[in-house]
Parts: C-alpha cells; sequence; structure tokens
C-alpha cells in the first residue's frame, strides 16, 4: 500500500492560514514563476519548484482532508483538486444534500478507517494529508510516512498550525529534500518510527 505524506505550505512560524482561515501569500510561491504547474496555466512556479512539485503531485493517488477544507472549498465542485484520483473527507457528518454520488469523494468517520480507504483507493500511490488538524491527527496516531513542507518566507504570527493541535513529541529523520524555489523552501522529512 502507498506512503502516507502529510502535505502543506506553511509560514516559517508554522501556520498554514490565520485565525480566518485565509493562507494569506502562503500559496504566493504558485504564481511566482513561469512555468506551468498544471493543464489549467493557471499556477506558475519557477522550474526548480515545477521539478519537485510535478513529480510529487503525478505519484498522488488520493488525498485525505477533513471536512472543515471539504466545506471552505465547497468540495472543489466534485471534481478533487490538482488531478487527483479520490479525496477522502473525515467527518462524522454524512456528504452534503444533493451531493453527486459519482463524484470520486469517499465521506469517513475517523482516521483510522480514513487513511484505510485512502491507502486502498491510491493502491501503490501516495496518500497525500492536508497538513491541519486532520494531518496532526493522522500524525498522531503514527500513520504518517512522511512530511512534505513548502515553507513560505512569512510569518503570520498566528492562526492554523502545521501541525494541528498534536501536543506531544513526534521525531522526524533529518531531512532528505531541501530545494529552494521563487518564495519558497521545499523540505522532506522521514518520520522516525515510534519506539516500541
Amino acid at each position: 500500500m502507498g506512503t502516507v505524506v502529510m502535505y502543506g505550505s506553511v509560514s516559517v512560524d508554522g501556520f498554514i492560514a490565520d485565525e480566518h482561515d485565509q493562507p494569506g501569500p502562503l500559496f504566493d510561491w504558485l504564481s511566482s514563476g513561469d512555468v506551468p504547474l498544471d493543464a489549467s496555466g493557471e499556477v506558475k512556479v519557477s522550474q526548480t519548484s515545477y521539478d519537485y512539485t510535478r513529480p510529487y503531485w503525478n505519484q498522488i493517488g488520493a488525498t485525505l482532508v477533513g471536512r472543515h477544507v471539504f466545506d471552505m472549498t465547497d468540495g472543489w465542485g466534485g471534481q478533487p483538486p490538482s488531478g487527483v484520483d479520490h479525496v477522502v473527507v473525515v467527518t462524522h457528518r454524512p456528504e452534503p444534500h444533493g451531493w453527486d454520488p459519482e463524484a470520486p469523494f469517499h465521506f469517513v468517520d475517523g482516521v483510522e478507517a480514513a487513511v484505510a480507504m485512502a491507502k486502498e483507493l491510491a493502491g501503490d500511490r501516495l496518500v497525500e494529508v492536508a497538513a491541519g488538524e486532520v494531518g496532526g491527527q493522522v500524525l498522531a496516531a503514527g500513520l504518517v510516512n512522511e512530511v512534505r513542507m513548502d515553507v513560505v518566507p512569512v510569518v503570520l504570527g498566528s492562526g492554523k498550525r502545521f501541525f494541528g493541535s498534536v501536543d506531544a513529541q513526534h521525531l522526524l529523520e533529518d531531512p532528505d529534500v531541501v530545494i529552494q524555489g521563487n518564495r519558497v523552501l521545499h523540505l522532506r522529512y522521514r518520520v522516525r518510527p515510534r519506539s516500541a
């Protein structure tokens, strides 16, 4: 089954959005270059960021998000973001009224069950877990294999934390990827297995 990756753009002080769920300049790097990152041509990054990000996006078989993100994005109109095949939504509530049952979205109660479903859907491809509360819950459950961060040179001061409300220590290995793009530093850490 696929590797589980916790991912997000983050400020240097560890936030993925401000207190009003606004990312502010955290996604500026996605318009800081001249190389289209997706078919829309609206997202343009530096060649360095493209060479790192595009192959990663191509490996994602399923993305796991919380209901809050799903609701904020209006479920991406039933079309998974960035060409991902499936989205698994962690929620205690059913899909929205009138939701298209053919849309490749799966509503699951609990992070363990959501990760299991995402792995099944992804096959040998990656499972991407959105940073924030759900990502922190998946990390706390010991289900994250690696952490990828796009660190943006901004201090937000407060807001939504990258690791959510995780309140226990989790050790990561030394970064095995450190790539500087325009207005972003791409980092990848393997999660150190817990001691038995």
